[in-house]
């Protein structure tokens, strides 16, 4: 899911529903993802840039912010009980104060330029989830290509057959073997990352 990050902002914006806003986020609609960048980005960067943060550092936490709203609204776990604008800008402002933490940036006095709201215990276990599969996406496209091919296709559940005949490896015992070898480089990559030892360390 991307968002289009443009300066375009004279144009009048036509007006969403919040109905039509949550819909529009359900099915990844581009022209609903363009509104509300236009419609709520700057309101986030005056807070990320107010507080030690900088324009792209904006933008990551925009997008974040807008793929774990889309990740809720897909698990039915979003619960609406304020204005979108509201919800979105508390999801950044944790989000970026997450950030924060993690750089050791001390900031005694927070900025904000607008109402925001305290939201549940099981969006900090979301935004853990994304962390993690960050991480994992991180670590997974640094393995080699044959490796990256056997674990897709182990997970896919296609058969031990199918995968030997795609990758032209002859034994079934081999295979297994380098699925084990590729599974344990993959693991100890990702156990060496200091993102993840940090993570562990907050669970």
């Amino acid at each position: 899911m991307g968002l289009p990050f443009y300066q375009e902002q004279d144009q009048q914006l036509v007006h969403y529903t919040v109905e039509a806003i949550l819909e529009g986020l359900k099915t990844s609609d581009s022209t609903v993802l363009e509104y509300i960048y236009k419609k709520y980005f700057q309101i986030v960067r005056f807070f990320v840039i107010k507080n030690s943060g900088t324009d792209e550092d904006a933008k990551d936490v925009f997008q974040e912010a807008i793929i774990l709203i889309y990740k809720r609204l897909k698990d039915g776990s979003l619960d609406l009980t304020c204005a979108f604008k509201t919800y979105l800008y508390s999801v950044c402002r944790i989000l970026w104060l997450r950030q924060l933490e993690k750089r050791k940036v001390r900031n005694e006095v927070v900025t904000d330029n607008q109402v925001f709201v305290q939201l549940d215990e099981d969006i900090e276990g979301q935004f853990a989830e994304q962390e993690q599969f960050r991480i994992y996406q991180k670590h997974f496209q640094l393995l080699h290509k044959d490796c990256q091919e056997i674990l897709q296709l182990f997970l896919k559940r296609v058969p031990l057959k199918e995968i030997a005949q795609k990758m032209n490896i002859k034994s079934d015992k081999y295979l297994k073997k380098r699925k084990y070898a590729c599974k344990e480089a993959l693991i100890k990559r990702i156990q060496n990352d200091p993102e993840y030892k940090r993570l562990r360390n907050e669970n």
